[in-house]
């Protein structure tokens, strides 16, 4: 079988096409694949690797333009070699083959040439199987071509891999398609070849490739050091001394003009629909492209070359290149006056409908020198467009300006928008092209540049918030906001509190009264978050439910989610979840696609501090996905963070440790801390617990982390009570600031967790029952913290001996933690039900004092009592794998080898 170590590294679909193809020939069948792909997506790579098979006879040839019109140039080179095994063969098709591979066989010998390839193969087959390996194959002559098809179709043991263009006709076999690398894949190619590359310019390299191989190394290839770092520009297209580029323009210029022609216009950004190309095609003498004439009948006709070339297809009213790569040289490989000619063409007609943003960005784009005018127009469009056409226009604009200080003004706009849009390399770019002559622009660009920072936990970023906040305070009071705002979410050290709230309390007073909601919000958020610098409490809840009052009188997603924010603060957390929900809904409809992950994320910790651990794993789960894709690592190891605690809090370790290790270090360690935290306190190391949350709600404050080291406190004070450790840690304080900040949230779950954790402060076991009752009479409680509390209030009245109403509570403990999939929890529930005297399934007594885990139990009875693995994992909502890890280990701590082995000691037989 094909055992080249190289095929690991193609792609899952082309590796399991090319063992397809080559285990039915070793079958005894015949076989054939016509792999096809654009310029540079690894048709020769995948041929090379095809051909280096051991075990296997390869006839292997490359197609060549000069040799398409010789007859049997093509089977001369695929047969070098092989006269010898020519020579055993019977005289009739032993001359044909030498006639062919001579130059002098005739036309009219094809079919005995087909035969005559067809014996060769066949004797060549009976001694081990023969792989066909032709690249290029659209470049072989017709006659050797035909043959070798002929062949295939007839011959057992005999494989025939053929490689064309994307467009090719693959002569009636089978068909395999190369597809863009996948973007992990892209992303460590690219890695090996630039590991030095910026995130962000990483993250442009890989969306100009389009996940094609060869681009990819060749654009890599070509950077500067100040390209490489995100300081300059990426090149337009590929490199000059591209062979990629070669190819791709070598296709182009195959195509007939008029088809070039329509090609540009459909390449030429903003990119028109097919109606208005068209519509600019037929422009007559005096417009841009005088060699295009017809009606649109025809020009769709001209349109159909390009489609037959796989370079483009036609769907609806839209034109789909094949990858960015084809569009990008079918717009580069045209002279900057055609290229001009066509945006002026397209900008009329667009113009003519009424489209008038696209309009402009094309008049900008058939622009030279400046326009002040045409900047006016761009910027007066840019405010109601999408943040990535708003960029594109803020970006003309700047370039038709003459005045540095208007167009600074500008580029910081083009850069937020930019940003916004998911480009932060865009954004970078545009906010050092901000001359220094451009005033209050210079620092409303450093402040974006801390804001673009934050959420990556750069170092600096709030320091330089802050030092913008204090330049504007006086004359631009909305962006001192702003940087407050930002600067305030993320916290500070001890010794910054006074400085912020100094600042905060200047800004603050700037207010008017007669601002629009959004800025009425961003003041009161403000204030809030100063009277958290100060120490002043019930400060910061009146400034923050202030906020949240407004709150349903804004649509701006940045401002929602300060409302979101100010909400988690306050204990008000199914509101923030909900405003953070409807952030992120009006994020994805603006486009503004890099606040959506973070709406996500502000969702997913609401959801999780409300108790909704359904809602928060789906928004975490799609905004780690998101984050990834809008180049935010850290945001998405954030996500894994919350994931992990939420697989944590239901007992769930294989997957806990697994979102653990995608988040890695950095901002979302304390959640890592967390979740493991959590996973002691399910296998009962209380110690272990309580030192890693004191470690948590003590260190220094980072961004996120002033409702983390509050939704802590219930389970380090749980944790520390089993482990005697209250003391020695020094919790009265943490414990004095959550029962005071949950009291004044006023929130029915925050009450019950305040009465919780009362109880497991309690000296005297006669309060401890009272401020147990307490919290379960709170009706907002629910869920997970509420079988919670009455596990903990079950266990207690057990060892007071109060059995009976023991049994009630430990009983809804079981039932919710059942409910919810938290079977480890539900075994600790179920353990304490059997000592305060419940009757259970006596298989599962038989498991008392085996040191299996709660999840390991569980499974144990199930299997024992003739489950599947299958039947297992949908019981627990569990993979079948993870069923087979723990069923394995089951095994080995039991001491037996078998189900049967197990189900017989479990039963006592």
């Amino acid at each position: 079988m094909f055992d080249a170590p190289s095929v690991q590294k193609l792609p899952p679909a082309d590796r399991a096409a090319l063992l397809r193809l080559l285990g039915d020939a070793e079958a005894g069948r015949s076989s054939a694949l016509a792999v096809l792909g654009l310029p540079g997506a690894g048709r020769t790579t995948l041929s090379r690797i095809a051909g280096a098979t051991g075990g296997w006879t390869v006839l292997s040839a490359i197609g060549h333009a000069d040799e398409t019109g010789v007859p049997c140039a093509g089977l001369h080179s695929l047969l070098t070699g092989m006269e010898d095994v020519i020579a055993e063969l019977e005289p009739a098709p032993r001359a044909v083959l030498r006639r062919g591979l001579s130059g002098t066989s005739p036309q009219a010998e094809r079919l005995a040439l087909g035969l005559g390839l067809q014996t060769l193969v066949g004797t060549l087959a009976a001694r081990r199987p023969v792989l066909c390996v032709i690249d290029d194959a659209h470049l072989f002559d017709e006659s050797s071509w035909q043959a070798v098809r002929f062949a295939a179709r007839r011959t057992t043991r005999f494989a025939l891999l053929a490689t064309l263009p994307a467009g090719a006709d693959p002569g009636g076999l089978p068909v395999h398609h190369l597809h863009p690398l996948p973007a992990d894949q892209a992303r460590e190619l690219l890695a090996r070849h630039a590991p030095d590359l910026a995130r962000e310019v990483a993250d442009a390299v890989l969306e100009r490739a389009g996940g094609n191989p060869a681009a990819l190394i060749d654009l890599a290839g070509a950077l500067t050091p100040a390209q490489r770092r995100g300081y300059a520009p990426l090149p337009i297209g590929l490199p000059p001394e591209s062979p990629l580029r070669e190819r791709f323009r070598a296709e182009l210029e195959a195509l007939p003009r008029p088809t070039r022609e329509l090609l540009l216009l459909a390449a030429a950004p903003p990119f028109a629909a097919l109606p208005d190309i068209l519509a600019a095609a037929t422009l007559r003498p005096g417009g841009p492209h005088p060699d295009i004439s017809g009606e649109r009948d025809e020009l769709l006709a001209d349109f159909a070359a390009a489609e037959r070339a796989g370079l483009v297809t036609i769907d609806g009213i839209a034109v789909c290149f094949a990858s960015p790569l084809v569009r990008g040289c079918a717009y580069t490989e045209n002279p900057a006056s055609r290229r001009r000619a066509a945006h002026a063409a397209l900008a009329r007609v667009l113009a003519g409908r009424g489209d008038v943003l696209a309009a402009l960005l094309h008049r900008a784009a058939a622009t030279i020198g400046p326009d002040p005018a045409l900047a006016a127009e761009l910027i007066r469009a840019a405010r109601s467009a999408e943040p990535g056409a708003a960029a594109e226009a803020r970006r003309y604009a700047a370039d038709l300006s003459a005045n540095p200080a208007d167009q600074g003004a500008v580029l910081v706009d083009a850069a937020r928008s930019a940003w916004l849009a998911g480009r932060p390399h865009d954004a970078g770019l545009l906010i050092r092209r901000v001359p220094p002559a451009a005033g209050q622009a210079r620092v409303r660009a450093r402040g974006l540049t801390a804001e673009m920072g934050l959420p990556d936990g750069r170092p600096g970023a709030r320091e330089l918030l802050l030092d913008v906040a204090a330049e504007l305070a006086g004359t631009d009071t909305a962006t001192a906001l702003d940087a407050l705002a930002l600067a305030g979410e993320a916290a500070a050290r001890p010794g910054e509190q006074r400085r912020y709230a100094g600042l905060a309390h200047r800004v603050v007073s700037c207010r008017r009264g007669d601002e629009p909601p959004a800025v009425t919000l961003a003041f009161h958020h403000v204030a809030g978050l100063a009277g958290m610098a100060d120490g002043d409490e019930p400060t910061a809840f009146l400034r923050f439910r202030q906020a949240l009052d407004i709150a349903d009188r804004v649509a701006d997603p940045r401002s929602l989610l300060r409302a979101a924010t100010a909400g988690v603060l306050v204990g008000d957390s199914r509101r923030a979840a909900a405003l953070a929900g409807r952030a992120a809904v009006l994020a994805r409809e603006s486009g503004a696609t890099v606040l959506v992950p973070q709406a996500l994320e502000m969702a997913a910790t609401a959801g999780l501090a409300a108790g909704e651990y359904a809602a928060a794993n789906t928004a975490a789960l799609d905004g780690a996905a998101l984050a990834r894709a809008t180049g935010q690592p850290v945001l998405a190891a954030v996500h894994s963070a919350v994931l992990a605690v939420l697989a944590a809090l239901v007992g769930d370790r294989p997957t806990a440790l697994s979102r653990i290790e995608a988040a890695g270090s950095g901002p979302s360690r304390a959640l890592c801390e967390w979740a493991l935290a959590l996973l002691d306190l399910v296998d009962g190391r209380a110690q272990a617990a309580a030192e890693r949350l004191a470690r948590v709600v003590t260190a220094p404050p980072g961004y996120g982390s002033a409702m983390l080291q509050v939704a802590v406190v219930p389970h380090l004070l749980e944790a520390a009570g089993q482990a005697a450790l209250h003391d020695a840690l020094g919790l009265d304080a943490v414990a004095t600031g959550f029962d005071s900040w949950a009291g004044r949230t006023g929130q029915p779950a925050w009450l019950a967790l305040r009465d919780r954790c009362r109880a497991l402060r309690a000296t005297d076991a006669e309060a401890a029952e009272s401020h147990f009752a307490q919290a379960l009479r709170h009706t907002g409680e629910a869920g997970f913290p509420r079988a919670h509390t009455e596990l903990l209030y079950g266990r207690l009245l057990r060892r007071r001996r109060r059995h009976v109403e023991a049994r009630t509570h430990l009983r809804r403990a079981t039932e919710t933690f059942r409910l919810l999939d938290a079977e480890p929890w539900a075994a600790q529930s179920t353990r304490e039900l059997r000592a305060a005297g419940e009757r259970v399934d006596p298989r599962a007594s038989a498991l008392d004092g085996l040191e299996l885990t709660a999840q390991q139990e569980r499974i144990a009875v199930l299997v024992a009592g003739g489950a599947t693995n299958r039947e297992v994992a949908q019981e627990l909502h569990l993979s079948p794998r993870t069923v087979d890890h723990h069923l394995r280990n089951v095994f080995a701590r039991l001491g037996v080898r078998s189900r049967t082995e197990m189900a017989r000691m479990l039963s006592g037989g």
